[in-house]
Order: structure tokens, then C-alpha cells, then sequence
């Protein structure tokens, strides 16, 4: 009998359920009766806590359209993982015994990139894993695409266009912040599709007084609204001098701004003189159905993953590269991050019909 845990870790994204369905119905049509299926709640608390429940066949059923996750996720610090808190737990050690208490063959770990640390970890220490990967930010190292990233970016989109309207009927600015702490390729490809003016991503540091000149421009050019697709995560040239620890604190001084958007908002109506609004859809971005080719890429996914259980190919993260579905090494992905390329064709494009990216390039 193969016995086969299932968990979701980290913030949950669009997908999830369909890739779960994946690796659930592949290894049912390949292993039949002789496969039982643990799902693990609330991703690694669970199996810390050993909070885990046999699956049927049923349960698979009905949930490649559903948003969210069937078995529930949490946020687990790799950073905390073998740190023994006040509850005296030693997370690193529950994992291995609940795992050996389920009597798992393998693992499989649906997350994004602090969800793949500990899956190398875990790894390491001697459990079978394999994993998925999974995030609207598109960042894991490794793989062209992660499931969640269309689905977000469709949403962020429709933000972005369902603005244009306003913006144009009143004249204003618009700030839309879209998610994306360290990386920007949601606010890249939702600004060009949704028809950004200028895009400020984390790679890009951004030059105040060059955005203030985008818009003045656009506004001598008869131009009476701009629309700006901004990354949580970006930053000012004047931050990126700063090392992390300086712009940590930087940033804690100024309270008075819910989010970067409205700190960029304050500036530029000072220099332009123009209003200037601010949309945060935030987690609606996670949020929803998936999209279809979420829910295509999540399945291919998933049998992916099922392959590899039943090829005892462990220690690997199913990946997109060149349009196939390939085995990587899960010591090659944890701990990189996928930054948007400074010389992205993607950004080439952009500059080249005119969207700014609050630089001099």
C-alpha cells in the first residue's frame, strides 16, 4: 500500500485545489485501490501538530474550480523551523515522527518559496517530498511559470482597466498597487496589459521627479489622466542606497502611510499638483476561481508530481521550462528568488510604447 501525504503551505493562490485534484486522480488511475491519501491540515502546523485525515476518492471531486485550499494553510517561518519557542516544540523533529507515524512514503508540499526552504530541509533530513509550485508572484527559482500568477494577474488586470474609466471621465491620477513585495512580475504584466503609464517595480528603483514628469508630460500632450501600476514592494532610488536594515527602519518611521502607493501619491500631487488616488485591491488578488490555464498548468502539475512519486524520484519540485513539465532539485530552488530580469523583454516592450518605469534608462 502506498501512503501519501498532501499539504499546502503559505498564503493560499488560485490553483491549489486544481493541482491537489491533479496529483489525487493520477495517483488513484495509477495505483487504484493500493494508494491512500493523507491530507495534512493547515499546511506545516499540521504535520508539526500531526493533524492529518485519510482521504477518499470523493473528497478529490468537484474542486478543480475552487479557490482557496480544501485543506486549509498557514504561514511557518523557515526561519523558526528549528528554533525551540516557549511551547518547547521541536517543529523539525514532529515533522519526522508524524511523518513515520503516518507511515508516509512521500510527501507532497504545494508552496512558494519559504514553503520549498523547508521542503529542502525536510528533504535533507530524510523524507521522501516532492513538490508544487505555487504563487501569484511567480518568483520560485526554477520554473517558467507557477500556478496562481495568471489567475492574480487576470484579476489585477481587470483592476487596472475598471480604472480607466474613472481616471478618464475625472481627469486623475491613479495609483493601483498590485502585490509583490520583492518581485514585480504581476505588476509588470497586469501594467501592460491593463495599459499602465508608468510601472514601478522592486527591480527597478524609481526616480520621484521622473514620475512627476511622465505625468506633466502626458498632460501637455492632452493627456488629462495617468494610470501608475505600482509593486507593493517598490522602492526609491534614494531606499536602494540604503542597506536593509536602514530602510527597515526608514520605512517603520513613516506610519502615517498605509502602503508605499500612498507615500508616492503624497509626492507627486505636491509636484504636479494634480489629485492623485490610490486602489489597493490586495487579497483579492489571491482570490476566486482559477483561471483555465491555472487550471491546466496546476493538473499538469499534479500528474506531474504523481510521476514522480511512483518513479521514487524524490527530493524534486515539478517545473515549467520550455513548455514541458521536468523534475528540479529542490536544493537548486531553495533559497533563490526569480527577480524580473532588468533586460526582460518584457520590459523592452513596455519602454517601447512609452510606459515609464520612474527611471532614466
Amino acid at each position: 500500500m502506498l501512503r501519501v501525504g498532501i499539504l499546502t503551505s503559505g498564503g493560499d493562490c488560485q490553483g491549489l485545489n486544481s493541482a491537489i485534484r491533479g496529483v489525487a486522480k493520477a495517483l488513484y488511475v495509477r495505483f487504484d485501490s493500493h494508494v491512500e491519501i493523507y491530507g495534512i491540515a493547515d499546511g506545516y502546523r499540521g504535520l508539526i501538530e500531526g493533524n492529518a485525515r485519510l482521504m477518499n476518492p470523493e473528497d478529490f471531486s468537484g474542486i478543480l474550480t475552487l479557490g482557496g485550499t480544501i485543506l486549509g494553510t498557514s504561514r511557518q517561518p523557515f526561519k523558526m523551523m528549528r528554533v525551540v519557542e516557549d511551547d518547547s516544540v521541536d517543529k523539525v523533529k514532529n515533522m519526522k515522527e508524524n511523518y513515520k507515524k503516518l507511515k508516509l512514503d512521500c510527501l507532497v508540499i504545494l508552496g512558494g518559496n519559504g514553503t520549498h526552504k523547508t521542503a529542502n530541509l525536510l528533504s535533507q533530513e530524510g523524507l521522501n517530498i516532492v513538490t508544487l509550485p505555487k504563487t501569484i508572484d511567480n518568483d520560485i527559482w526554477g520554473t517558467e511559470m507557477t500556478f496562481g500568477f495568471y489567475s492574480a494577474m487576470n484579476i489585477a488586470t481587470n483592476v487596472v482597466d475598471c480604472i480607466h474609466t474613472t481616471a478618464t471621465s475625472h481627469g486623475r491620477v491613479f495609483i493601483v498597487e498590485i502585490m509583490g513585495h520583492k518581485v514585480g512580475w504581476l505588476t509588470l504584466y497586469a501594467g501592460v496589459a491593463g495599459g499602465a503609464d508608468v510601472i514601478l517595480i522592486p527591480e527597478i528603483p524609481y526616480d520621484i521627479d521622473e514620475i512627476a514628469d511622465t505625468i506633466q508630460r502626458r498632460n501637455k500632450n492632452g493627456k488629462r489622466f495617468s494610470i501608475l501600476a505600482v509593486a507593493e514592494g517598490a522602492i526609491s532610488k534614494e531606499e536602494a542606497a540604503l542597506s536593509k536594515k536602514q530602510l527597515k527602519a526608514a520605512r517603520t518611521l513613516e506610519t502615517q502611510y498605509p502602503s508605499i502607493s500612498y507615500r508616492i501619491a503624497e509626492r507627486l500631487g505636491q509636484k504636479t499638483g494634480q489629485e492623485i488616488r490610490v486602489t489597493v485591491p490586495g487579497h483579492f488578488q489571491r482570490g476566486g476561481s482559477p483561471c483555465p490555464y491555472d487550471r491546466v498548468l496546476s493538473t499538469r502539475f499534479g500528474t506531474a508530481a504523481a510521476n514522480l512519486i511512483a518513479e521514487k524520484k524524490f527530493g524534486n519540485m515539478v517545473a515549467l521550462q520550455n513548455g514541458a513539465i521536468i523534475p528540479v532539485p529542490l536544493s537548486e530552488v531553495a533559497g533563490k528568488l526569480k527577480r524580473v530580469p532588468l533586460d526582460s523583454e518584457v520590459i523592452r516592450t513596455a519602454r517601447e510604447i512609452g510606459i515609464s518605469f520612474g527611471d532614466h534608462p
